[in-house]
């Protein structure tokens, strides 16, 4: 059943949405239904909005499959240096040192400040984590309808 990828999209947000691994999105490969709950409230609903119980047997990954988030595509890290080597390669040192001790994206995002280059960064991201989430589709056998 296809799922529409902004749905997923959406999905993968909402599992980003907490550094602490709290909210979960799981596809129902049967339906294309993506079923949201976290740890850290009440929420326990479809992505449309309306609650619905995650079925007893969402473990069964022949049916069900989580969404994944940031660090499950690579898309930390990796995805910094790729932006800093393409976009602001005179940086590239001072943004490795900067991920390589804790608390390193508040840095990063004032070094993106003074360059003028938050836009191209979201941009930059924005297209990545796309192409990253459809080929995971792909990977997955998740047919998306658009």
């Amino acid at each position: 059943m296809p799922t529409s990828f902004e749905d997923i999209r959406l999905g993968f947000d909402f599992v980003d949405s907490n550094d602490l691994g709290a909210n979960d999105a799981i596809l129902c490969r049967r339906t294309g239904k993506i079923y949201w709950r976290s740890e850290s409230s009440d929420l326990d609903e479809l992505n449309d909005g309306t609650n619905d119980e995650l079925p007893d047997d969402f473990v069964d990954d022949e049916n069900y499959i989580a969404i994944p988030g940031k660090r499950d595509l690579g898309l930390g890290k990796p995805l910094v240096l790729a932006f800093v080597s393409e976009c602001l390669p005179g940086d590239f040192d001072d943004v490795r040192y900067m991920f390589s001790k804790r608390g390193a994206y508040p840095k990063f995002k004032a070094l993106l400040a003074r360059r003028k280059a938050t836009d191209r960064w979201h941009d930059f991201e924005n297209k990545a984590t796309d192409k990253a989430l459809r080929d995971w589709c792909e990977a997955n056998s998740i047919e998306v309808s658009d």
